[in-house]
């Protein structure tokens, strides 16, 4: 991509994602998201209504009274994304690529608008860029375009390895954002240890042909991350039943995991309007608070 389409691209990005910032229940995304960071504040006076946890013994022992620590919401937010750049989304049909670019774009530009952090790392078989937390528009600007721009040395998906590696790198408590197929497995534990750390948003991106197979005469299919070929009957009814058949039984497995393991989940179709997409999540989240 040459650099004057990349900034047109980036331009026109930055102008919708402003506008869905907006949308958000006027900017304020924050309020979308279950247990904020909270940092120290102060050592005072305990009274009966504190929590008795609460209490800080090194400094009751030092004066001789009970002293409690007070604690505030933390003034920023650390929004990090996970993002699969396996082959199966890269380099696969349907378009997924440009539904997660887009994605990584809108939420870059609204935790930007709202002077919050945001890093990402992009993963494949192994970790193939790493982009720290930082403020700014410039920094998302980086961000968005090296997701637009790079290309992964990997085929494969390691989910649970960048899982792995975003649980021990990002320390505050956070909002994260898991951009992938999910055709991949083994990242169950990860995901529960991330879950509990921080605020977890498991985003499905899929075209339309991964849940039904057309109707076509034989068809051969390549998996893009192993390249094994599988010959496809698409003019048999059975076969396109059970090819949909498997492919909604691992929808519903995966929307179980994240129920049980306390993620919330997000289906987006290279079909969709992600902006829409990501409203209509916000509000059914506000709605149940």
């Amino acid at each position: 991509m040459n650099a004057e389409l990349l900034r047109s691209r980036l331009k026109g990005l930055q102008i919708v994602a402003i506008k869905l910032v907006e949308g958000i229940l006027g900017g304020g995304y924050r309020s979308v998201f279950k247990g904020q960071g909270m940092e120290f504040d102060e050592v005072r006076e305990y009274v009966e209504t504190d929590d008795a946890r609460l209490i800080d013994w090194n400094v009751s022992s030092r004066f001789g009274g009970v002293f409690t620590k007070t604690f505030r919401e933390e003034r920023e937010i650390t929004l990090f994304l996970v993002v699969d750049a396996s082959a199966s989304v890269f380099a696969g049909g349907g378009n997924r690529r440009h539904t997660a670019a887009l994605l990584l774009s809108l939420l870059s530009f609204a935790a930007i608008q709202n002077s919050d952090r945001v890093g990402a790392v992009f993963f494949s078989d192994r970790i193939e860029k790493w982009i720290p937390p930082r403020k700014g528009t410039r920094h998302a600007l980086r961000l968005i375009g090296d997701s637009l721009s790079f290309r992964p040395r990997g085929r494969g998906s390691d989910l649970s390895l960048a899982l792995r590696a975003s649980c021990e790198a990002v320390k505050r408590r956070g909002i994260v954002f898991v951009l992938s197929d999910f055709k991949t497995g083994g990242y169950q534990k990860e995901l529960l240890l991330l879950a509990r750390k921080h605020d977890v948003i498991a985003v499905r991106v899929f075209s339309p042909v991964d849940e039904e197979f057309p109707e076509t005469g034989l068809a051969y299919l390549e998996d893009p991350e192993t390249r094994e070929v599988l010959v496809g009957a698409g003019m048999s009814a059975k076969f396109r039943g059970d090819y949909g058949e498997f492919r909604q039984m691992a929808r519903r497995a995966w929307l179980r995991d994240c129920d049980r393991l306390g993620v919330s989940a997000v289906e987006i179709s290279t079909r969709d309007d992600p902006g829409e997409k990501l409203l209509q999540f916000f509000r059914r989240r506000r709605a149940r608070q």
